[in-house]
């Protein structure tokens, strides 16, 4: 899966604070005024509600005036601390639109690798990454951050980068400005690495990022000794995927959602997912897993020289496997289990009873066998030639229809499902279930 594209014009407003910075930050820390405080403790809480700030202000001061020398335009700064999530720096013309920068913004570094302008500086906007802890919570991700920085605003929305304990990293999006009780959604900086956007995370890079594959291969206790990493991708339900390679030559691809390991494939089982293992000679790997297949399945009975397989969703300690055979122009699905004399194989005429639709072979290549199911309850003159399930009874069976290729009213053979069986019959002439043409 390729990583999405985005294309937004990050304005990085805080730019516009450059000359007051030039007017009115002092050359060294020094201690607010208690003037300052009092101005801003009485003038920037409305500047706050103004701007749509959600907060109750607990702290405030009053940073400075500049006026424009040829408009006379006036415009005040100030800084405020909310009793919930992050603080802000407003910048509030006369008669103008109030514009608000979080404090993670204007505590970032200048493009130029200079000290940012004009940061926050009351005590409880210290260490503003902490107070992301709400918008990281809504955006649904488990994060401690390390480092945050701002990346720049729309007309709608705050972009933040966000590096988290561990090597996540996050871009962090939120309404503008960021309030606590606002939308918020954040996505993987691995999503961003080679995405065609003006958006990048630049607090680590994609290599210190992807050593979270190693706690991945930790979480899956698979005996990977990781040798290299991949971000694969995202899916549409906004679980990651991440491939190891292994030092001693496997690779698995691993399932995360909100950054904790859901499920882990062994790369020989994993074709099917975002285009498989690419670090890893999966081709060795899938011909022996093939191998093994064919083994298990002559085990279980049915002669099948694995040339492909597909893996459908199985439980822990259960391999469910649709089977493409070389020597035989029907499929089957392999149901393995440990031990292995517990496992089974069901062709794909009968698979669908158990829930399971075959796309290798095609269903006809196995109707013989519903045919001899016939015979074995007595019905000796039809010939399958369609199937179809109807449903299951109250007692845990499930009902197979079938047509028969003479064209005459067909039967509805009733199964058990271990061992997979038939138990009755009747015909399509005594029930209103039937539905197959040449049925009705």
């Amino acid at each position: 899966m390729r990583p999405i594209t985005i294309g937004i014009v990050a304005a990085l407003a805080f730019a516009a604070l450059a000359p007051i910075a030039v007017m009115s930050a002092p050359k060294k820390e020094e201690a607010i005024p208690a003037a300052a405080r009092k101005q801003g403790m009485a003038e920037a809480p409305a500047v706050a509600q103004a701007a749509g700030i959600a907060c109750q202000v607990t702290d405030a001061r009053f940073i400075g005036k500049i006026v424009e020398p040829k408009t006379k335009a006036a415009t005040n700064y100030y800084e405020v601390d909310c009793d919930k999530g992050l603080g802000f720096i407003l910048q509030a013309p006369t008669g103008g639109k109030i514009t608000a920068f979080t404090c993670v913004e204007a505590n970032t570094t200048q493009p130029d690798g200079k000290p940012p302008s004009l940061p926050c500086k009351l005590e409880g906007n210290a260490d503003p990454k902490s107070d992301l802890a709400p918008l990281l919570a809504k955006a649904g991700v488990m994060c401690t951050p390390e480092a945050a920085r701002g990346i720049g605003q729309s007309a709608t929305t705050t972009f933040l980068e966000v590096a988290c304990q561990g090597g996540h990293g996050y871009v962090l999006q939120a309404s503008a400005p960021a309030n606590p009780d606002g939308n918020a959604s954040a996505g993987d900086c691995l999503n961003y690495d080679a995405a065609a956007t003006n958006i990048k995370c630049t607090l680590h890079d994609a290599a210190y990022r992807l050593q979270v594959v190693d706690q991945f291969a930790a979480a899956a206790n698979n005996g990977c000794a990781v040798k290299d990493r991949r971000f694969i991708g995202m899916s549409q339900s906004g679980a990651a995927y991440y491939e190891a390679a292994c030092q001693d030559g496997k690779g698995y691809i691993y399932k995360t959602e909100k950054g904790q390991l859901t499920q882990a494939f062994a790369c020989e089982k994993a074709g099917n997912i975002l285009g498989g293992c690419e670090l890893t000679n999966a081709k060795e790997a899938e011909t022996a897993q093939a191998g093994l297949y064919t083994r298990l399945s002559k085990g279980a009975g049915f002669d099948c020289q694995v040339s492909k397989y597909a893996l459908f969703p199985s439980p822990a300690g259960k391999d469910i496997v649709e089977l493409s055979c070389g020597n035989r122009p029907d499929g089957a699905v392999g149901i393995f289990v440990s031990p292995t004399s517990q496992s089974v194989v069901v062709d794909c005429a009968r698979a669908p009873i158990l829930g399971y639709r075959c796309s290798f072979s095609k269903p006809e290549a196995s109707y013989k066998i519903i045919t001899d199911d016939l015979v074995k309850m007595g019905k000796k003159e039809c010939t399958v030639s369609n199937t179809r399930v109807i449903g299951k009874s109250a007692k845990g069976t499930t009902y197979l229809e079938t047509a028969c290729a003479d064209g005459l009213k067909g039967y509805i053979i009733e199964y058990n499902s271990e061992p997979l069986a038939p138990v009755a019959v009747v015909g399509c002439a005594f029930s209103k279930d039937c539905k197959l043409p040449g049925n009705v």
